[in-house]
This record gives C-alpha cells, structure tokens and sequence, in this order.
C-alpha cells in the first residue's frame, strides 16, 4: 500500500531478512523487500534502509520507519520533492 501526505510518501511493506540478496518483490497485495542483513540489533532496518536509498537514488536521511521498528511488517516515510523519484516511488512499490 502506498500513500501521499503532506510529508511524502507513505509505503506498507513486508520485508524478509537474511535472504541470499536484496531485491523488491511485488504482487497484487504486497511488497515484500528480501535483505540480506540479518534482523538483530536493527541490522536489518539498516540494511532496508540502505537498499532503498540505493536503489531509489534517495538520501538515507529520507527515509524513515515509522511503524514496524521491530516486526516483518513496515511502514515507512519516503520524504522527497522530486516528481521523478515519487513516480518511481508508486511504480515500484
């Protein structure tokens, strides 16, 4: 699930740690985000974060759990201005 607010962009996920690679998996009701790190002392939210910011081409600062901190299901703030990375952004999750 993907969302706009007034602070950016807010995305639902799913996210598989401890995986053989990072990848962005989609189906018709979720997005399921497999990383590689391992989910103990938020190594995996680290990872998750880094993947994204890479992978979208945003900075790490831009991107915020704001739900989920400790559990496989996430919600997170993608804050950006530019339309390009935003379409993206929807496109892909």
């Amino acid at each position: 699930m993907i969302k706009e607010t007034k602070d950016g962009i807010l995305a639902t996920i799913k996210i598989s740690p401890n995986a053989k690679s990072n990848e962005i998996i989609k189906t018709e009701n979720e997005v399921k985000i497999k990383i590689t790190a391992q989910p103990i002392d938020g190594k995996a939210n680290k990872g998750l974060i880094e993947f994204l910011s890479k992978y979208f081409k945003i900075p790490k600062t831009s991107i915020k759990i704001v739900k989920g901190e400790t559990s496989r299901e996430k919600t997170l703030l993608f804050t950006t201005s530019d339309n390009d990375k935003i379409n993206l952004l929807k496109k892909t999750l």
